[in-house]
C-alpha cells in the first residue's frame, strides 16, 4: 500500500513510494506518486541537488529509471520532502512511514 511520509492530514505535498520501503532501491522498480491539492496536471518533478526541473508533463506518478533524489511540486501545497532512490548493491531498509520511539519495526537487509 501507499505510505505517506508525513502525518496524515498535513496540508503538504506528499511523495509516496511503492514498494513502501526506504531507502528506495532502483532494482525494486520504484513508483513515485506526487500527492497534494490541485490538479495532477500541475505536477512538476525535480531530480537531484541542483533542483533542475526535468519533467513537467502533469503526470502525478511514474516508475523511476535512474537513481537520484526526487522531489515534486504541487500548487497549493508546495514542494514535497525529498526521496532518494539508490542503486546500491546492499541496503538496510525500514518501512516508508512515520516512525516513533518505541515502535516495533521490521528491518530488511537486501542485496
Amino acid at each position: 500500500g501507499w505510505c505517506p511520509l508525513s502525518p496524515t492530514g498535513a496540508q503538504t505535498t506528499q511523495l509516496l513510494v511503492e514498494p513502501p520501503w526506504r531507502p528506495a532501491v532502483l532494482w525494486d522498480l520504484v513508483t513515485l506518486t506526487c500527492q497534494g491539492s490541485g490538479t495532477a496536471g500541475a505536477t512538476t518533478w525535480y531530480k537531484d541537488k541542483d533542483g533542475e526541473r526535468w519533467w513537467h508533463e502533469g503526470h502525478e506518478n511514474f516508475t523511476v529509471t535512474k537513481s537520484g533524489t526526487y522531489t515534486c511540486y504541487r500548487p497549493g501545497t508546495g514542494l514535497s520532502p525529498p526521496v532518494r532512490v539508490s542503486n546500491d548493491w546492499l541496503v538496510l531498509q525500514v518501512p516508508a512511514r512515520a516512525l516513533l520511539e518505541g515502535d516495533t519495526v521490521t528491518l530488511r537487509c537486501r542485496g
